[in-house]
């Protein structure tokens, strides 16, 4: 008799408890569009130099996150459900001012971001003594009326077009500078982008030259090279009256290729000297962060000698023989300025060409010409 008064009890429990779960359930229901989102730290402050840093990411949802500036980079693009470790990379800042970018993190409908600052240091200043400014592009101008990117400074560059090979067997066809559409040349934040792309069954890229000439003089840029196999970008000089290659000269001031990653060099041509017949002036120098960070690539080019610079550093010299013999000197005439990136060709696609690296970007942060007065 009393078992059978307390069964319905017990069954009252279990039913309770039952309901107990199903209300649990229902409040950790997986559809609830609640996003908890955490950093730590939750503010970032990087040196000029450039570094990296790593944030802890807590979140009861997977994510996806962006950066807003070309000059930082992420570990990854993705995260999911709990902690995760995201590290940012920023590259040197030698803007003169601080800088700041944002993290956008998003769960597919909602963003909710993270600021970070960046502080300066002046770039370093490598001109030899006596020597006065008297040319530069800073590439430094705004966006167009239509939102489009700014161009390079029709007043200060021309552009070579065609796909002939240029003498060295290379695969782009070098595109001109001043259309909007197409085009392999842009200026963003203050940095000249020279672009190697795919269209179609081509690989359209830059040459431009400076339409001013000088003789003698010390010439620099601050550059990033592109990386992957196949690249070939260039900083040189070519005499203003050009007709023949090598009797005419050619002053390289930068070349890397790409299958060999931070290995750049400086070089010069003449009729006799030149790497056809194997009696090449040339020199190479490893720079460990050539295609990361920015450099400044320079020569100092007087009566006495031409000499090749790396961050303010000579590591190749040639010397007049002072037989005023152009075959050995033609370096006594006005040269102007050259910047490319072919893809391929002898010396770049030596090793063939990766297309999986396309588009491939050469950062050129500015260019300037001294002459002593």
């Amino acid at each position: 008799m009393r078992l059978i008064r307390i069964l319905p009890i017990l069954l009252m429990m279990l039913q309770t408890a039952a309901c107990s779960k199903a209300s649990t359930e229902v409040i950790v229901n997986p559809d609830d569009t609640t996003w908890q989102l955490e950093f730590s730290p939750n503010s970032l402050t990087f040196t000029a130099k450039g570094e990296d840093k790593t944030i802890t990411v807590k979140s009861n949802k997977k994510w996806n996150v962006t950066a807003n500036q070309d000059w930082s980079s992420l570990s990854k693009q993705e995260g999911f459900t709990g902690e995760s470790l995201l590290k940012i990379t920023v590259t040197s800042n030698t803007t003169g001012q601080n800088r700041s970018g944002t993290l956008s993190f998003t769960d597919g409908t909602t963003v909710k971001s993270l600021t970070f600052t960046q502080e300066f240091t002046t770039p370093e200043n490598y001109v030899p003594a006596g020597y006065t400014l008297v040319w530069q592009d800073e590439f430094a101008e705004a966006p167009t009326s239509d939102g489009k990117f700014a161009l390079p400074n029709a007043s200060k560059w021309s552009y070579e077009t065609g796909d002939s090979g240029w003498g060295n067997n290379e695969i782009q066809n070098y595109v001109p500078g001043y259309l909007h559409t197409d085009t392999c040349a842009i200026l963003q934040n203050g940095i000249l982008k020279i672009i190697a792309k795919k269209a179609g069954n081509s690989v359209l890229s830059i040459r431009m030259n400076s339409k001013e000439s000088w003789t003698y003089g010390y010439f620099e840029a601050r550059l990033k090279l592109p990386q992957g196999k196949g690249t070939w970008p260039a900083f040189w000089m070519l005499p203003e009256n050009f007709t023949a290659w090598p009797d005419d000269g050619e002053i390289d001031i930068l070349e890397e290729v790409g299958y060999r990653p931070n290995w750049v060099a400086s070089s010069i041509h003449c009729k006799a000297y030149y790497h056809s017949i194997g009696t090449q002036k040339t020199a190479e120098k490893y720079v460990d962060t050539a295609e990361s960070d920015f450099h400044i690539y320079a020569v100092e080019w007087t009566e006495e000698y031409i000499k090749g610079f790396v961050d303010g550093f000579c590591y190749f010299t040639f010397l007049n023989d002072k037989t005023n013999n152009k075959d050995t000197w033609p370096f006594n005439v006005p040269f102007y300025l050259k910047l490319n990136l072919a893809w391929g060709g002898n010396w770049g696609g030596a090793q063939g060409v990766d297309e999986t690296k396309l588009p491939a970007t050469y950062e050129i942060d500015y260019v300037r010409v001294y002459k002593i007065k």
